[in-house]
């Protein structure tokens, strides 16, 4: 017997259908390629050399040796394999993609929306455009990284995005935040 299996994103049926979009919003991003490049013991600053020089897809620092990179041009299977390709013997790529969910919160109160729930100082000169770093939202762990003055992706694990999700919408209350899925 043949199963015919659907994509189904783990926060259909929970988020969208907002009419417009507010001033402080939450995109969440449905197909983002995402991969853990752990560098081979003693490489990491050649893996770290390759990955900064390649502007094909976007590095993210996550601890010493370890990074996650994002592409929302290539394929799950493209990345994983491209990025193998470029790194050899110095690091190992494991594709993410379907473990794990991008969001992108942008917006004038961005910052102050993040501060309700993570212990980090978000001031731009403390935590300037292109930093990355994996920390505690709340209670959960994620990727913050800001990819301009104000404006944030998180990548969190799969079965947390719906309470990051949640946990968001209650640090922005006094905010005006408009959650949906994002259109590129």
């Amino acid at each position: 017997m043949a199963y015919d299996y659907q994509a189904v994103h783990v926060l259909d049926g929970t988020i969208g259908a907002v009419p417009g979009q507010r001033a402080n919003h939450l995109a969440v991003h449905r197909a983002t390629a995402i991969a853990v490049v752990l560098a081979a013991p003693g490489h990491g600053a050649e893996a770290a050399g390759i990955l900064v020089a390649d502007g094909a897809f976007e590095a993210r620092f996550c601890g010493p040796g370890e990074w996650l990179v994002l592409s929302e041009v290539h394929a799950p299977e493209t990345l994983v394999a491209e990025l193998a390709i470029r790194l050899g013997a110095f690091a190992f790529v494991v594709d993410q993609s379907h473990g794990r969910v991008a969001l992108t919160l942008s917006g004038p109160d961005a910052a102050r929306i993040l501060a309700n729930g993570i212990a980090v100082d978000l001031h731009p000169e403390a935590f300037a455009v292109g930093r990355a770093a994996t920390m505690l939202c709340n209670h959960l762990s994620v990727n913050l990284a800001r990819t301009g003055i104000d404006r944030f992706d998180l990548v969190v694990m799969r079965s947390f995005a719906e309470a990051l999700v949640a946990d968001l919408k209650v640090m922005a209350r006094s905010h005006d935040l408009s959650v949906d899925f994002a259109t590129r």
